[in-house]
């Protein structure tokens, strides 16, 4: 086998629910459990800021125009260039009064923009634009806000939000009269008596702190930290708002020197409000504090044991946004300040356990994530094993749907097929570069938490109870074990076949929860539970159907392990049916779980791929917009699973037709192309010569959606204020399946490449500023490089200097592949290679020196056991082809060289690596005996090797044995382990 790179599939992770079970959240703040695609769950780690109260509303043409850069004219409302009859006013004096006939206009302004009529809208967006150029508009904003006390509540918090915009988007330009002006209006207005226009002010404030303001207001912080001394409530909970905005978006700044530290007095001032009589203040308080727990700010830190004491006496308030912040507040200390936290944990995990349990679900939600931060500290299983028999049927019963959660989900509806996705169910899908891996060092797909930031506001009400219920099992599965089990196997039973669906449901979800960290324990139910499971896939109730695809998923290693026509193939042949299922979320599910299993299953899949093909293609024709990208996915993994299998006639005629269809629909700028191309591109590497047919328009469009992404790239760079930034998205994907074709036709991609200037483009590829597109270019230039080297060499002396220069393991995926690529083309080069050595030698022996070298991003294949082992493959290579110039850097590199590749199992790649250290030695043997023991090691890690590199390795050993002398060589020989000592015994004789 040989090094390749593996698409990123959109479904990487350790726990993933489908859909229909967990609605996808956003990964939210400092890293949270997120979705990411129809088979991903990826990671928990902090805690995000709070949703803030009041701070966004629906889009409006007001709010989304209003942030429109300011033109030339600075002229104030009311002038002649100005689009209204507004009389001239000026903006510098702080008595500023508006002009009557401009205020009446502006307020119709601001009333017609909440109007839902799209040309009227298309008409405010228009007038907007055209009073943006005045600064004296800002003015009008602000008075409407703060003054006009007539006028409804929407319309000022409305102008405060335009005028927000316009802080955000152009407030250096501001006249200081105007500026000031709107600071001292918010100052003095901060307790109006609507709290929808205190928060709005609140918000204004922030935003002009944000923008460099905090240092150029003094006055602010010390004037509103007085303020909460008011008796007036309002005008205490308005400065309070306001503060904790301002913690949120500057907690670093706020202690920092530059503001001369000012938390040093607002902690010890926020704290004395956690015994204020409002609970609302009560709330703002800890919300204030809890802002600076993450960064340890040190303010926070000395009193931290006044702040603890402080929560434990608010533990029972009768407010539930003062417990849900108090909750919030241990979470997060648990993280940072766990030595604080552990003389009372026996208390406060008993107040979890009851808050977990809250009738208020959102106090219940934030006390659920106690468990999952729990399960990460090292305490965890000291701490938590007692109170297992209370905790897990808590947990549990947070995992059935809500009435709630079914009505969202619609689950009473059975049959939805027909009905067409609208396109807000269908989220932007991001798509990963290809990264270069080791296929033949893959056993079991490992659970990487490359989460991506899906910042996404909507989504962040799908994470409810039950979903955190299920993570919190998942992650404490995983730290206990089998010892869970007691705790569960007696609640399970009764779920697993309880006649109510909800709860039925629920139970499947838990057996697919703790599948990962009990898979050992749950063995010996397995062959009662898994035909009990595949039972369900017919289920009356959509939901159970759609939740039982993915638990089934979960044990679908163990399925295949066992003999195929036990399980094997009554889970195909039910899994394919709910493919072609009437309700969209099973389809959805079905679709997801079946690629994981086509990813377990392999080439065991061969036998039935016809009757796998056709349900497949079927289900093009059935399904609406957003499936039909989870089927690409499906389709491609299938490719990649049974490999070369696929290259028959008659399962091409199957498969391509419908694929090339959807092919020539798509435009170039539609960004369903991202999974159609990763399909194609696995389908291509899969099909072989069996691809021909197809290759030359589609090597045609790839090559032109790299040629467009760049040349708009270059338009946006020199006129940025004329275009848009690109979405290279396209050109990576192109890049991607360049590649799959190159890997697949091999020599046949070579007329393609003479017929284009693909090497063009690439040159500049690899220079590009994303991280991502050099990375799918070196994939490509290392696949161009085996394929059709004719091509490659005369660019190679401006290509090696680029390689070298990412060689930097900060950015590890783009590394990766330029050292894969190097090793490539020293294959290739032979001794010409030469004058390129020193160019990338010293990286590469850094590199594979580095303690914490990151591994490598398998996305689709499995656990890499030796991060080093491409950097290693690759040195060798280059000792192989020039080992004069390596060999006296022997010494540098021998020691972690041989336990990279000791793992590696017996292929080509592994052959010239050998081969290249054994010609090294034979330069420089002195460099290697100080860790020779390693080389031996090694060299026992080759189950065949060739004939020719086993005499290699004979001579190696015999001579460093005839060089120390039979008696010297017993007492080093002493050192092996018994099962090394038995292989270069038997193999080599020494």
């Amino acid at each position: 086998m040989r090094i390749r790179r593996v698409p990123s599939p959109p479904r990487m992770a350790r726990f993933h629910i489908p859909p229909p079970a967990l609605p996808s959240p956003r990964l939210r703040g400092r890293g949270w459990r997120s979705w990411r695609g129809p088979r991903t769950w990826a990671g928990v780690d902090r805690r995000p800021p709070p949703v803030r109260q009041g701070r966004s509303r629906p889009a409006t043409a007001a709010t989304t125009s209003a942030g429109a850069q300011p033109g030339t004219h600075t002229e104030p409302l009311g002038s002649s260039a100005d689009p209204g009859p507004y009389p001239r006013s000026s903006p510098c004096a702080m008595d500023w009064q508006p002009d009557e006939q401009g205020l009446q206009q502006v307020l119709q302004l601001l009333k017609d923009s909440q109007s839902p009529n799209t040309a009227t809208q298309r008409i405010v967006q228009d007038k907007l634009k055209q009073l943006n150029q005045f600064p004296d508009f800002n003015n009008y904003l602000i008075f409407v806000l703060t003054r006009l006390k007539s006028e409804d509540e929407p319309t000022r918090s409305l102008s405060g939000l335009i005028l927000k915009n316009n802080v955000k988007a152009h407030y250096q330009s501001f006249p200081p009269p105007v500026a000031d002006f709107i600071k001292q209006e918010c100052l003095n207005n901060i307790g109006d008596a609507s709290s929808l226009i205190r928060a709005t002010i609140g918000i204004l404030i922030t935003t002009i702190a944000s923008k460099g303001e905090l240092q150029m207001w003094p006055e602010l912080l010390p004037q509103l930290c007085n303020l909460l001394n008011s008796e007036d409530y309002n005008t205490c909970e308005g400065a309070f708002g306001a503060l904790q905005k301002i913690c949120e978006d500057s907690s670093e700044l706020l202690d920092s020197d530059a503001l001369n530290r000012p938390l040093n007095i607002m902690i010890p001032k926020f704290l004395q409000f956690f015994k204020h009589c409002s609970p609302k203040i009560r709330s703002h308080a800890i919300a204030c504090v809890n802002q600076f727990i993450m960064d340890r700010a040190q303010a926070l830190m000395d009193n931290i044991d006044t702040f603890i004491e402080h929560l434990f006496a608010l533990a029972v308030d009768d407010d539930p946004e003062v417990r849900k912040n108090v909750c919030r507040a241990l979470v997060m200390l648990l993280e940072v300040r766990i030595d604080r936290l552990i003389p009372h944990m026996h208390s406060i995990i008993q107040y979890m356990l009851q808050r977990t349990q809250d009738h208020d679900e959102n106090v219940a939600l934030e006390a659920c994530e106690f468990w999952l931060t729990l399960a990460e500290q090292p305490i965890c299983k000291e701490v938590l094993a007692s109170h297992l028999v209370q905790l897990i049927p808590i947990l549990v019963n947070g995992m059935k749907y809500s009435e709630i959660d079914i009505i969202l989900l619609k689950g009473d509806v059975e049959e939805d097929e027909a009905v067409p996705d609208s396109e807000q169910d269908i989220k932007p899908r991001f798509h990963k570069s290809r990264t270069v891996t080791l296929p033949h060092e893959a056993e079991r797909p490992d659970g990487s938490e490359d989460a991506e930031d899906d910042d996404d506001d909507d989504a962040l009400s799908d994470w409810n109870l039950r979903k955190c219920s299920a993570a919190a099992l998942d992650v404490l599965a995983n730290v206990f074990r089998e010892e869970l089990l007691p705790h569960l196997l007696p609640l399970l039973k009764g779920l697993l076949f309880h006649p109510e669906w909800v709860v039925k449901e629920s139970g499947i979800l838990v057996l697919g929860a703790i599948a990962e960290g009990c898979m050992q324990g749950m063995v010996p139910y397995l062959p009662e539970l898994i035909p009990h499971l595949i039972q369900c896939l017919s289920d009356k109730k959509a939901l159970v159907r759609s939740i039982a695809c993915w638990t089934l998923s979960r044990y679908a290693h163990w399925v295949v392990s066992q003999p195929p026509d036990m399980h094997l193939k009554p889970l195909m042949t039910e899994l394919l049916k709910r493919i072609l299922d009437g309700n969209k979320r099973v389809q959805e599910a079905a679709c997801s779980a079946f690629a994981t299993l086509e990813e377990e299953a392999c080439t065991e899949l061969v036998p039935y791929l016809s009757y796998i093909l056709d349900t497949l293609v079927f289900a093009f024709g059935k399904y609406q917009h957003k499936n039909l990208l989870i089927l690409y996915d499906a389709i491609g993994t299938l490719a990649d699973s049974v490999g070369h299998h696929l290259n028959q006639p008659e399962y091409i005629q199957k498969l391509m037709p419908p694929l090339i269809q959807k092919w020539n629909e798509l435009k170039d700028e539609d960004k369903d192309l991202f999974p159609l191309l990763e399909c194609l591109s696995s389908v291509a590497t899969a099909l072989q010569s069996g691809f021909l047919p197809y290759c030359e328009p589609v090597y045609q469009r790839c090559v032109t959606l790299v040629q467009k992404t760049l040349a708009q790239a270059m338009m946006y760079t020199q006129h940025p204020e004329q275009y848009e930034a690109p979405d290279k998205d396209f050109m990576i994907v192109a890049l991607d399946l360049l590649s799959g074709l190159a890997e697949g036709l091999g020599g046949h991609v070579e007329q393609l490449v003479a017929r284009s200037n693909i090497m063009t483009l690439l040159f500049q590829c690899m220079q590009d500023s994303m991280p991502e597109v050099r990375q799918s270019s070196f994939a490509l230039l290392g696949d161009l490089t085996k394929a059709c080297f004719i091509h490659v060499k005369p660019c190679i002396a401006e290509f090696m200097p680029i390689l070298g220069t990412n060689l930097n393991p900060e950015f590890i995926s783009v590394c990766n592949n330029a050292t894969w690529a190097i090793g490539e083309i020293c294959m290739q080069m032979g001794a010409e290679m030469q004058p390129y050595v020193q160019m990338v030698l010293n990286n590469l022996v850094e590199i594979i020196n580095r303690p914490n070298t990151p591994k490598t991003l398998l996305e689709n294949t499995g656990r890499l056991t030796s991060p080093s082992a491409i950097p290693a493959i690759t040195i060798g290579r280059l000792g192989y082809v020039c080992p004069q110039e390596v060999a006296p850097m022997l010494q540098q590199f021998i020691r972690p060289w041989c336990t990279s590749l000791r793992n590696i199992r017996d292929n080509e790649e592994k052959d010239s690596a050998f081969r290249g250290i054994c010609m090294m030695i034979g330069v420089n043997p002195g460099g290697v005996v100080q860790d020779f023991i390693f080389f031996c090691d090694a060299v026992a890690s080759w189950v065949s090797p060739k004939d020719d590199l086993r005499d290699m390795f004979y001579k190696i050993l015999h001579g460093f044995k005839d060089q120390v002398g039979e008696e010297n060589w017993q007492q080093f020989s002493e050192q092996f382990p018994p099962l090394l000592k038995e292989r270069l015994a038997a193999f080599y004789g020494v």
